[in-house]
């Protein structure tokens, strides 16, 4: 073989045109073993390979399909493939070729032709590939008809309804029960794909069908399986026991050797557990999944990201996954940086009580790195670790002294930061070090460093003797620096005034001040609060006093957990590129359909709280009616959402076994399914669930900077502890 592909190189050489047609058309005449010919075509496919165009050649290379030298003919078939669709008005001549091929005694031509004619989305081709495609999928050959089930997944993107007419969706849905393992995993890949369509039909599975699938699970090639696993969550389980089971049949699948299986088993388990009554067996379900994820941390850099990626969406669904395995995310010395990012978030994420201490002294190890960027990170994360982990909050604010004696700037800058959110976490507590960071005031040349220690200075104007000297120096700049410190400014001298208002020099700043901030500043923002806080002192002091002094709510990191709907949404697109995103895909993929969760009798009572409402605009212009022998679907307590604008639905007519549901339901709506989104199962959280809205609308760039974890005030009661699973 490696002599062969060693011979082939040679090829791989730019040509003419006129040369490789002079060559084909001698090897007309004597080339009887079409040696030449292959020759021939093997430039020709070498030179399509680098991108040459050879569309020129098209009549020429036509004239060869003929041959009944397989070899020859997969070239040929190839060349057709790169430029059918650009000679619309001579494909017509390879037709008759093509038709005979479908009918040739050998599998591989007649898999070989109706899977070129699929990729020529021209309607003359077309035209003639429906009948031979239905005689495809009923083939005796399991090789020719698992070609053919992908082949009507392309008949549907070049036309849906016609594919739809013509029955394929039906004949697809009838392979899923096929003796041959290969041709259920391709039927199920063709009918997801054309189901992730949001002008697709609506592929569902009931439970007779999806344990079919799972008992073609372990004869599947590993892209099988990952397509059948995907499928599952298709199924709606009626019943928790319905689930209860799946998961126990899924979860050996954990111990696959390809990431990619795993990843796709977890997410199956994660949807499952949604409508799993039995807590005991979610814990059970916890455990086993942490092993798994831990062992795809061993992989490349690459996997390792995704991975994190995926952890991180997972543990904030499931926290006890991975409670104790906090030392697998300590960042190794060769990690690439976005690797050592992602681990340091999932540290910061599991983080409690018990290993806060071993989580700090990683946090401290990180700080003195050099990558700027890391290092920042690593500071920030342990003024996070303050706010969340109460008990190690002192063991945090000396650490972070530490680092600003190193006098290292961008350090000093990010200790500031954090330390402005602990004093807010923590008031009246730790007051003690505000001189030594106004020792560092010069330090500070960053907006959001400089906008931190101006509130710092304007909250604790009445603990600073000198607060309005340190100020005065800052208001030097004020035309000259970013909204954001001019806004911080404005406030802190306020502040001053009315903790001092006495001072002469106190006055001058002020009214400084609020003359820039109304007179010669354009921004909106700030000379409207400027206006404000003007008006309020010179009406009423006493007033403007309880409103700038009023007391601050104390700050959390609980609120940096995402929704809960947008999170069980997010879940069920784990290890797509989606879950690295934190974006659905409807967001960034164009015509792609959303996912929730589905209600059913078995959904857990949070979960059903927060449903969220898929929508798919697009609907057939038709009512689309396909017959076969599948079960009728009996009715579901809860109520179907009804079709804007009246359009009709299109949906399986059956007409027997009436005990047992639909394999596939073809829909121009969500029908009964359409009601579908994300919640909790069980929730721990204190307050109540919301409905949530379109969770993904404003979110910003991809990969984010955990920007969303920014502390936010309490709303309510905090969690009762980080550490329990969301569901109890």
């Amino acid at each position: 073989m490696s002599t062969q592909q060693g011979q082939d190189a040679k090829f791989f050489q730019r040509g003419k045109i006129e040369e490789f047609r002079t060559e084909l058309q001698a090897a007309e005449t004597k080339d009887k073993k079409y040696q030449k010919r292959k020759t021939v075509l093997k430039k020709i496919v070498a030179n399509i390979t680098m991108g040459n165009d050879m569309s020129p050649l098209f009549h020429d290379v036509i004239q060869c399909i003929g041959t009944p030298l397989l070899e020859i003919k997969k070239m040929v078939y190839l060349f057709l493939v790169s430029y059918g669709r650009s000679k619309p008005d001579q494909i017509h001549l390879v037709i008759p070729s093509f038709l005979q091929d479908c009918s040739d005694r050998n599998p591989l031509i007649r898999a070989l032709a109706i899977r070129t004619m699929s990729y020529i989305p021209i309607p003359v081709v077309t035209e003639a590939l429906g009948d031979q495609l239905r005689h495809c999928l009923k083939d005796r050959d399991p090789y020719v008809r698992k070609t053919a089930a992908i082949c009507v997944a392309k008949v549907y993107t070049a036309d849906p309804r016609k594919a739809e007419r013509k029955g394929f969706v039906e004949l697809l849905r009838d392979m899923l029960i096929d003796e041959n393992a290969t041709v259920v995993s391709n039927a199920v890949a063709a009918l997801s794909e054309i189901g992730d369509r949001q002008d697709g039909v609506i592929f569902k599975l009931n439970l007779t069908i999806a344990n079919k699938l799972l008992g073609a699970l372990g004869e599947s090639s590993e892209w099988g399986q990952i397509y059948i696993l995907d499928s599952l969550l298709r199924y709606v389980p009626e019943q928790h026991a319905d689930a209860e089971m799946m998961a126990e049949r899924v979860i050996v699948q954990l111990q696959h050797a390809n990431s990619a299986v795993v990843l796709t088993t977890i997410k199956v388990l994660l949807y499952l557990m949604n409508y799993i009554g039995d807590r005991r067996l979610i814990d059970y379900i916890c455990r086993k999944m942490g092993p798994p994820l831990v062992t795809l941390l061993s992989s490349g850099p690459e996997v390792q990201y995704v991975a994190l990626r995926n952890i991180l969406l997972i543990i904030q669904r499931r926290p006890t996954v991975l409670k104790n395995d906090v030392k697998a995310f300590f960042c190794k010395y060769n990690d690439p940086i976005y690797v050592k990012l992602a681990k340091l978030e999932i540290m910061y994420r599991l983080a409690r009580e018990e290993n806060a201490r071993e989580v700090l002294a990683e946090l401290e190890e990180y700080a003195s790195e050099v990558d700027v960027d890391f290092v920042r990170k690593a500071v920030r994360s342990i003024g996070r670790l303050a706010i969340k982990v109460e008990p190690a909050a002192d063991k945090c604010i000396e650490s972070l002294l530490k680092l600003i004696e190193t006098k290292v700037t961008y350090v000093v800058q990010e200790a500031v930061i954090v330390t402005k959110d602990i004093f807010r976490r923590y008031p009246g507590k730790y007051e003690g070090i505000i001189p030594t960071l106004c020792e560092n005031l010069d330090a500070l040349d960053e907006p959001e460093a400089k906008a931190a220690m101006v509130w710092i200075l304007g909250q604790f104007a009445d603990k600073i003797d000198n607060a309005d000297e340190l100020l005065d120096d800052l208001v030097y700049s004020f035309l000259d620096e970013p909204a954001e410190v001019q806004l911080a400014l404005l406030t802190a001298v306020v502040k001053l005034f009315i903790y001092k208002s006495q001072s002469e020099v106190t006055k001058a700043l002020v009214h400084k001040v609020l003359k820039w901030a109304t007179e010669d500043i354009d921004n909106p923002d700030l000379r409207d609060r400027g206006f404000m806080y003007w008006r309020m002192l010179a009406m009423n002091p006493a007033v403007a006093a309880e409103i700038v002094l009023a007391e601050k709510p104390a700050i959390t990191t609980d609120s940096d957990r995402m929704d809960r709907g947008a999170l069980d949404q997010l879940l069920l697109h784990t290890g797509t590129l989606g879950s690295i995103y934190h974006k659905n895909p409807e967001t960034f993929i164009r015509n792609a359909a959303g996912r929730a969760l589905i209600d059913s009798p078995a959904l857990n009572a949070n979960s059903r709280a927060v449903l969220v409402t898929l929508a798919r605009p697009q609907l057939p212009a038709m009512a689309i009616s396909v017959s076969g022998p599948g079960p009728v679907e009996p009715t579901r307590p809860s109520q179907p959402s009804e079709p804007a604008n009246n359009v009709p639905l299109p949906t399986i007519m059956e007409s027997s076994r009436s005990d047992e549901r639909d394999l596939l339901d073809i829909e121009g709506d969500d029908g009964a399914g359409g009601d579908s989104g994300d919640g909790y199962p069980d929730g721990d959280d204190d307050g109540p669930v919301t409905k949530a809205a379109d969770p993904y609308a404003s979110l910003g760039g991809a990969f984010g900077g955990y920007v969303t974890d920014v502390p936010q005030p309490v709303v309510g009661g905090s969690r009762g502890g980080d550490l329990d699973d969301l569901l109890f």
